[in-house]
């Protein structure tokens, strides 16, 4: 049985951190007693506001299910965005690397503040040099529209994209992590701490099932960043540091989208992001709808393996149809 939360507005997502390379796990506090969270969301004084600060989001309660013997991963949760309920939370607090699905937030940045048709000129910044770096291919002095880089971080994870963005936007890596740290508080995720744009490990790095779930949630609020998110295959041309055309085919990543693997009956996936790193596992966030056109968001975090990633989706998304 579906219990209610007090919640009126949702959506859904699922992404998977992608590989950056990294050093050993290292397996973060939680640093929430769950009476305290539940409380904060409860309350008027998150981000300033004078009305309760909860009252359009899924809020999760002691009486959330949280237990099923078919979810592996450290973390997962559903959101039901139309009828405010968490039909699912395991772990939704517990401070976790979040790898490629950082780029969620910086995909919100860049269509909430920015301008999609404006020329960047990538910089040395966008040279990721760490092994096993997911990459769109830039280079510096290459000139692409934010539009084009917003493909190119979303559909391939180029941490490269990322890079460029960040530069253009706050002038450099630095500040415009503090950019995402500001939206993070905004927004309530106080379990969030960024450093980068693209989610190479880093043990300052880190955020939360939930914390996700409202990053996601305001970013689905915009129409480029679903259009971007549920896009399979992105081709496109731009000047090289040549001056030549470069012309660049992005592939995505989410396997439901790719048909690497069955989507569960009744649902049709909107888009979302994945990311993988030895310290993150394997991970997903993602946005999908049923056959009524209601919303949802779904999150899975350090699985064991891209199988046991999707194996543990398709458990949680059954219990939206089951």
């Amino acid at each position: 049985m579906k219990r209610r939360v007090f919640v009126t507005s949702g959506c859904i997502i699922l992404s998977t951190l992608y590989l950056s390379g990294c050093a050993g796990f290292h397996k973060l506090d939680n640093p929430y007693v769950f009476s305290e969270r539940t409380a904060l969301y409860q309350s008027s004084s998150v981000a300033g506001k004078s009305e309760t600060f909860a009252h359009d989001l899924c809020v999760v309660s002691k009486d959330t299910p949280d237990s099923d013997d078919s979810v592996t991963a450290e973390a997962a949760a559903v959101f039901d965005l139309s009828d405010n309920t968490v039909l699912f939370a395991k772990n939704p607090f517990e401070k976790l690397y979040p790898a490629s699905i950082t780029k969620t937030m910086t995909a919100l940045l860049a269509v909430k503040y920015g301008n999609l048709s404006d020329e960047v000129t990538v910089t040395k910044d966008a040279v990721i040099k760490e092994s096993g770096a997911s990459l769109c291919g830039i280079k510096p002095g290459d000139k692409l529209t934010m539009e084009q880089l917003l493909y190119g971080l979303m559909i391939p994870s180029g941490n490269d994209a990322g890079a460029a963005i960040a530069v253009n936007m706050a002038g450099s890596v630095d500040q415009f992590a503090q950019m995402m740290n500001d939206e993070a508080k905004k927004l309530g995720a106080t379990g969030t701490h960024f450093v980068n744009p693209h989610g190479l490990s880093d043990e300052d790095h880190y955020t939360t099932a939930y914390d996700l779930y409202l990053i996601f949630n305001e970013a689905l609020k915009y129409p480029e960043f679903r259009k971007i998110i549920g896009t399979v295959q992105y081709k496109t041309s731009y000047q090289g540091s040549d001056g030549k055309t470069v012309n660049a085919t992005w592939k995505g990543t989410n396997w439901y989208m790719t048909g690497e693997r069955k989507t569960p009956e009744g649902l049709t996936v909107l888009g979302g992001k994945t990311g993988t790193t030895l310290s993150a596992g394997s991970c997903l966030i993602m946005g999908s709808s049923d056959t009524s056109k209601k919303e949802y968001i779904s999150v899975v975090l350090k699985a064991p393996d891209h199988a046991g990633l999707y194996d543990n989706m398709s458990n949680i998304l059954n219990k939206i149809v089951e």
